[in-house]
C-alpha cells in the first residue's frame, strides 16, 4: 500500500510529516476517490532535503527541475508570484505514485491525530485542520469535501 510505503519511508529517515487531502480524509471515513499523497512537513530546509531524498529512494521524481534548497528558498516567490502550492513528486514508470508537499503551510500549525493502518500509526491532519485547508483552498472538489467534512463534525459533535 503506497501509503503505508511513504509514511513509514518518512518516519524511518525521521521526517515529521502529516497526511492531508483525500487520503486524511478517508482516514475520518470521508471517502474520495484520490491518487496522490498530500503531505505537510515542518518548513525547514533540513526537512525539505530529507523529504527529497526519501522520495527519490522511493523512485519519485520533482515534477519541476529544481532541488529541495531551491524550493525552500524561493518558496514564497513560487506561492505568491507562480501559485505553486504543491511540490509535486511522481513515479513516471507508475504514475499512480504520486506525492505533493504542500509548501505554503508549516506542519506546526495543524493538528495531528495519529491512526493506525495495518498496525502502523499514520500522522493525519484533524478533522478541524483538514477543514481549514479545505476553506482556504476552495476548489470545486473541497466545497464538496467542505460539506462532508461538516457532516462529520456535526455527527460527532451530537454523539
Amino acid at each position: 500500500m503506497f501509503i503505508l510505503e511513504v509514511t513509514q519511508a518518512f518516519h524511518d529517515n525521521q521526517v515529521p510529516y502529516v497526511v492531508v487531502g483525500g487520503y486524511a480524509l478517508a482516514f475520518h471515513n470521508i471517502v474520495r476517490a484520490t491518487v496522490d499523497v498530500d503531505l505537510i512537513i515542518r518548513l525547514k530546509i533540513e526537512d525539505f532535503e530529507k523529504c527529497e531524498m526519501v522520495l527519490n529512494k522511493l523512485g519519485l521524481t520533482s515534477r519541476i527541475p529544481v532541488k529541495a534548497k531551491d524550493i525552500f528558498k524561493f518558496r514564497k516567490e513560487y506561492i505568491e508570484n507562480r501559485n505553486l502550492i504543491a511540490w509535486s513528486f511522481v513515479d513516471y514508470k507508475n504514475p499512480s505514485r504520486a506525492v505533493d508537499i504542500l509548501i505554503n503551510h508549516d506542519l506546526k500549525e495543524i493538528r495531528i491525530k495519529k491512526i493506525s493502518l495495518h498496525g502502523h500509526k499514520i500522522n493525519v491532519a484533524s478533522l478541524e485542520d483538514l477543514l481549514l485547508l479545505k476553506e482556504e483552498a476552495n476548489r470545486p472538489q473541497d466545497q464538496i469535501d467542505i460539506v462532508k467534512i461538516k457532516e462529520k463534525l456535526n455527527e460527532k459533535k451530537n454523539s
